[in-house]
């Protein structure tokens, strides 16, 4: 193998020393870890799974509902969250507002948005304060029937979460909890047709799952890549990068380029040495091999 193989390839050794834990070494994560909260935390895809209609909420009224009075004739965009979250709830409320403003269709005539909290302490004042908020944002008087922010009970919201696959944990040093970004496109009846994961929102994507949901079409799962990586720093009050999720994605990537080129390097010195030349720099060139400076003296002197 060429020798500048080698050094590679000890560094990917010393790597998979490294992520890899020695035979015998746990791989369960210690109590409250911050690898456990991670792998507690998720947004899986229950495509097709019926909504538990009949779970009972309280709307920003203060009026306690059922789940199906919010569905009949318009497909639903359920947002799960909590609104006290510091950052990611907001955010995608804010650029779901964003989306909806660029759109035709309007929240109310043509379709619901219904967010609710994962946190059973808040209240349906919290809510109505929220609501308010984004209406005005939003700016369309249809919109005030066609929002709904709900608060409830936790079994409730266990249900309800549950089933449309959103896991979250609260961490009670922080009090946070610490949950994906995303949002659920609801058939008029009720299934889960399509999941969008993320704060970006595009106006067409929208528009076309609103479509697709109206009309009753389940859609495909989608590459699951969940913004998961923010963790809250409650010595400077800011949301930082997890090093435990940033370190895990550059060792996977970093591994896999080196193995790449380690591929890479051994298939050149094959075909290096399968040519003419025995891979000379001449014969690598693609060149014939050219004289060297005795070759062209010992010439010179039988030829003067």
């Amino acid at each position: 193998m060429n020798a500048r193989v080698v050094p590679v390839l000890v560094a990917v050794l010393a790597l998979a020393v490294g992520v890899f834990p020695a035979r015998g070494q746990s791989l369960t994560p210690a109590a409250n870890s911050p690898s456990q909260t991670v792998n507690n935390v998720g947004f899986d895809q229950n495509l097709g799974k019926q909504l538990p209609l009949n779970t009972r909420f309280v709307d920003d009224n203060g009026r306690e509902i059922a789940l199906a009075e919010l569905f009949g004739n318009r497909p639903v965009i359920l947002v799960p969250g909590y609104y006290g979250c510091p950052l990611l709830c907001s955010q995608v409320l804010n650029n779901l507002v964003r989306a909806f403003r660029g759109m035709n269709e309007t929240a109310g005539k043509d379709f619901t948005v219904v967010a609710y909290s994962i946190n059973p302490e808040e209240k349906p004042e919290l809510a109505s304060r929220k609501k308010a908020a984004y209406l005005q944002k939003y700016g369309r008087t249809e919109g005030t029937s066609g929002w709904h922010f709900l608060t409830g009970k936790a079994d409730a919201i266990e249900t309800l979460s549950k089933t449309i696959g959103f896991r979250y944990t609260y961490d009670p040093v922080k009090q946070v909890y610490s949950h994906a970004a995303g949002i659920v496109f609801v058939t008029p009846d009720g299934r889960l047709s399509r999941y969008y994961y993320g704060l970006d929102y595009p106006v067409r994507d929208v528009e076309h799952e609103l479509a697709q949901s109206r009309k009753g079409r389940i859609g495909t799962p989608l590459r699951k890549l969940l913004l998961l990586c923010y963790d809250y720093d409650a010595a400077t009050g800011k949301y930082t990068l997890s090093i435990l999720r940033v370190m895990r994605l550059l060792g996977s990537l970093t591994a896999v380029s080196l193995l790449g080129y380690i591929g890479v390097m051994f298939l050149r010195d094959r075909r290096m040495a399968a040519r003419p030349g025995g891979g000379s720099p001449a014969a690598l060139a693609g060149e014939p091999d050219r004289p060297g400076r005795e070759d062209w003296e010992s010439d010179r002197d039988q030829n003067p």
